[in-house]
């Protein structure tokens, strides 16, 4: 082994649609040695389409989880079956180009230890605002509703620092992920990305975009078959990031007005997804 060896890890629920490009990508991507696929109990035909690429690529191996523990215990036990020393995280709805990965884990060994994002952009070439992200700060949001956007404006710089990059995408020295214990499984969906990204930054290391690395994003493909399970997840990740990070520093009024704040968009939430369709 290399030490230039990157381990994809794809966590898969109802991602027929998009998880045979996805691996195909992955398949011709440079540096990638090992691809693991976690199912989290997809009943779409997205594990026929993986058990194909598995049967014509040794590369690749799969666990077929019976149900859906969630996307960090998903990306763990992806990173735990593999032992490439660059782990890369990739959503099934994401194709990366040849030389994607490789790219990101040259910028990681530039930085010295750091977490590596990229610019992420959907079919019509519109830009992901959670490519790059600040801090969720709850106390602030509750006295400037504006502070709920976390997005970050590219600054024109190729490698620019951030606090948190999307989990859809982001490469980590497996050295980096272990020391801090991997994801936190107890966020479900949504949230478990600006945890590790913050962990990673309290640990020491850099957390990064490469504004010049941009990647194509089907967003939200797995999530639509389930808006209203999505939705309680990510207001539930919410809740627990507060709980986690910033709870202890505030009194009993202002962590109840937080968690009204978070509990009472839900509904909301709910509601907007099914107008969209």
């Amino acid at each position: 082994m290399s030490g230039d060896d990157i381990a994809a890890i794809v966590v898969s629920y109802r991602s027929a649609a998009t998880v045979d490009a996805c691996l195909r990508h992955l398949r011709a991507a440079r540096g990638v040695t090992q691809i693991r696929v976690i199912d989290n109990g997809s009943d779409d035909g997205t594990m026929e389409c993986v058990q194909r690429h598995a049967a014509v690529d040794s590369r690749i191996r799969f666990v077929a989880n019976p149900d859906n523990p969630g996307f960090a215990v998903g990306c763990n036990q992806g990173a735990n079956d593999s032992d490439a020393p660059w782990l890369a995280f990739v959503n099934p709805d994401l194709m990366v180009a040849p030389d994607d990965l490789a790219r990101l884990r040259d910028d990681a060994r530039l930085l010295g230890e750091a977490l590596i994002g990229a610019d992420l952009v959907d079919e019509a070439g519109d830009h992901d605002p959670a490519a790059r992200r600040r801090d969720p700060d709850f106390a602030a949001m509750l006295r400037n509703p504006a502070m709920r956007d976390l997005s970050v404006p590219a600054n024109g710089e190729q490698l620019q620092r951030v606090a948190a990059v999307s989990g859809a995408l982001m490469l980590v020295p497996r050295a980096v992920f272990e020391r801090i214990g991997g994801f936190d499984a107890s966020y479900r969906l949504h949230a478990e990305d600006l945890d590790l990204c913050r962990r990673v930054r309290e640990a020491g290391a850099i957390v990064a975009i490469d504004n010049s690395v941009v990647v194509t994003h089907l967003r939200g493909v797995s999530s639509r078959s389930r808006p209203v399970f999505v939705e309680w997840h990510k207001h539930r990740g919410l809740w627990r990031y507060f709980r986690k990070f910033d709870a202890a520093q505030h009194g009993p009024l202002t962590r109840f007005a937080v968690f009204a704040m978070i509990w009472a968009r839900f509904p909301v939430a709910v509601i907007g997804k099914f107008v969209r369709g």
